[in-house]
C-alpha cells in the first residue's frame, strides 16, 4: 500500500507519520510538497500535524489554499482515503472536506499529553480494528483543538455515526472533566459523509510503538491496511 504524506510549510509531524507508515507498518510512504498539483498512485493521503504557515490568520486557513489541496479534494471525491491529524484536521475543516471548525482550547493553553478516547464507530475504513466502546490512550498536542459546529451539524454527526471517538475517562465515561479542550460533545475525531475522510486531533502516529507509551494508535493504520489486503 502506498501513502502520500502532504508537507506544508510549518508541518512538524510529517516525519512521525512517515516513520509509522514505513518503519512500523512496512508500507510505501512518500512526502508530497504542498506546491505539487498532481497525485499519482497513492492509496491514502495523510495531512500531518504541525503549524502550517505558522497558524497565521487561524489554524489551517492558509494551507487550505495550497496548490495540493485541489488535488486532495479530487482524490477524496474519487473515494481515496484521507487522514487529517491535528493541524491536518484543521486544514480539512477549512477546506470544507469536513464540517465544523477547531477553536482555541478552553484553557487557552497548549496541551500535550496522553488522553483517553472511547471508540464510537468501529465500521469505518479507519477504525475497523477497534471495538465499539473500546478505550484508547493516544496523545494530543494542540492549542486549537476544541471542536465546534452548529447544533444541526452535531446532530447529523450523531445520527449518521460519523463521530469516530470522544474524549473520556479511563473507564469510558464521557464527561466535562474528561474533555481536555472544550470540544462540543467531547468530539475528538469525525468522518465525512462518505466515510473516506477522517479528522483526528489525537495523534495515532505517536502511539504505534510501546516505547512511546501506547500502541493504541496503531489500530488506525491497521484498519486502513485491512482495506487493501
Amino acid at each position: 500500500m502506498r501513502f502520500g504524506i502532504v508537507v506544508f510549510p510549518g508541518s512538524n509531524c510529517d516525519h512521525d507519520c512517515h516513520h509509522a507508515v514505513k518503519r512500523v507498518f512496512g508500507q510505501e510512504a512518500e512526502y508530497v510538497w504542498h506546491r505539487e498539483t498532481k497525485l499519482k498512485g497513492f492509496d491514502c493521503l495523510i495531512l500531518p500535524g504541525g503549524f502550517s504557515y505558522g497558524d497565521y490568520l487561524r489554524t489551517g486557513a492558509i494551507a487550505r489554499f495550497s496548490p495540493i489541496m485541489a488535488e486532495v479534494t479530487r482524490f477524496a471525491a474519487r473515494g481515496g482515503l484521507v487522514l487529517g491529524v491535528c493541524n491536518g484536521f484543521q486544514i480539512l475543516t477549512e477546506a470544507g472536506l469536513l464540517p465544523g471548525v477547531l477553536m482555541r482550547n478552553k484553557s487557552l493553553k497548549f496541551i500535550c499529553r496522553h488522553v483517553n478516547l472511547r471508540v464510537e464507530n468501529c465500521s469505518s475504513p479507519f477504525t475497523g480494528a477497534y471495538e465499539k466502546g473500546q478505550v484508547l490512550s493516544i496523545p494530543i498536542a494542540h492549542a486549537d483543538g476544541s471542536y465546534f459546529a452548529d447544533d444541526d451539524t452535531i446532530k447529523r454527526l450523531e445520527d449518521t455515526d460519523r463521530i469516530v471517538y470522544r474524549y473520556c475517562a479511563p473507564d469510558g465515561s464521557v464527561s466535562a472533566e474528561s474533555n481536555p479542550n472544550g470540544s462540543l460533545a467531547n468530539i475528538a475525531g469525525i468522518l465525512n459523509e462518505t466515510g473516506n475522510v477522517m479528522g483526528t486531533m489525537p495523534h495515532p502516529e505517536m502511539a504505534c510503538e510501546g516505547v512511546l507509551g501506547s500502541t493504541d494508535g496503531g489500530g488506525i493504520f491497521e484498519s486502513i491496511l485491512s482495506k487493501f489486503t
